[in-house]
């Protein structure tokens, strides 16, 4: 009897556990964990190359069209993650500015997204607009020459995000509209009643160092406040690794979980960088996911297949 009582009460613990919503739309890995991921190219071919399943599969969509990753993800058995860009990469015609964002422009998508997400019913990250002051991005402020792009100042971004970040977590419409107003944006411009209130968490990716380093590109100017990111980070490469600007990114950006959106060997088989990857996450405890970036060509720089070295470092790793 004793036994079946404490059966039944660990069952009904674990089911308390599973209907319990996540800790504020942040989805943690448990129990102190770190979540392994890949974005990229084929989910199957690099749990070969690791000895281990990747946790999240992060996928890149573009302003407008979306829908299809949500399947392919999915057949993944693994997390979601999706990078949200304005634009399809370098030399594509941007969808839509952070500026018309904020004006309400992008809302017909994002109350679609919105309820996509939701009517999926499963937790998903996104990454809106990582990389934002990097000039080679459409969103970033600032082009490759410091100058500055119309319609995509960095108060545009901050107000875009702000926006994104109000519609997706959706609820009652009045309520979204007050806090638009609040913020001196227009209410929401497309639907009407609720909005659908998706199991989002929202991670603001700076590049940790980029090319134009001038004060009106650092990370600070894109940041547009605590309450609407779940998740700070950073995107790391073995090509020219900044350990100093990583660190900064780290501290100055306390209170959230920390995540590498992507990282990656390139350009030289350097186990060296694995380890110092690793160990940078072990000794710096808000580090919660780590998501290693294949790229979409199977010849690409980053892939495993050209750093034997690397790849056995990061077996070594993951299988501790």
């Amino acid at each position: 009897m004793r036994r079946s009582l404490v059966s039944f009460v660990l069952v009904a613990v674990a089911a308390a556990v599973v209907a319990a919503p996540a800790s504020a739309g942040i989805f943690l890995p448990e129990r102190g964990g770190v979540l392994h991921g890949v974005a990229g190219g084929s989910f199957e071919t690099f749990a070969r190359e690791t000895g281990r399943r990747p946790d999240v599969f992060q996928l890149f969509v573009e302003w407008g069209n979306a829908d299809w990753a949500f399947k392919r993800a999915d057949a993944a058995g693994a997390r979601v993650m999706l990078h949200l860009s304005t634009h399809g990469g370098p030399g594509t015609r941007e969808q839509v500015s952070p500026a018309q964002i904020a004006a309400g422009r992008g809302d017909a998508f994002l109350v679609r997204f919105g309820g996509r997400i939701a009517e999926r019913g499963k937790p998903l990250y996104l990454r809106v607009m990582a990389e934002m002051n990097g000039p080679w991005n459409q969103y970033c402020a600032f082009d490759e020459n410091g100058r500055a792009r119309p319609g995509h100042s960095t108060r545009s971004f901050r107000s875009a995000w702000r926006r994104i970040a109000l519609i997706l977590r959706g609820g009652d419409r009045a309520r979204v509209d007050a806090k638009l107003r609040a913020l001196r944006m227009a209410p929401v411009q497309a639907g009407s009643g609720p909005l659908a209130e998706a199991p989002v968490a929202l991670m603001w990716v700076p590049h940790n160092a980029v090319a134009l380093d001038i004060a009106a590109n650092q990370p600070r100017r894109y940041w547009p406040g605590g309450r609407y990111v779940d998740w700070v980070g950073t995107d790391f490469y073995g090509q020219n690794p900044n350990w100093g600007a990583l660190e900064r990114i780290y501290t100055q950006f306390r209170g959230k979980p920390f995540v590498f959106g992507e990282w990656a060997l390139w350009g030289r088989d350097d186990p060296s960088f694995v380890k110092r990857v690793f160990a940078f996450a072990r000794t710096h405890p808000r580090v919660r996911m780590l998501i290693y970036n294949q790229g979409s060509r199977d010849d690409g720089p980053f892939r495993l297949k050209r750093y034997p070295r690397g790849r056995r470092a990061l077996r070594a790793a993951l299988s501790r």
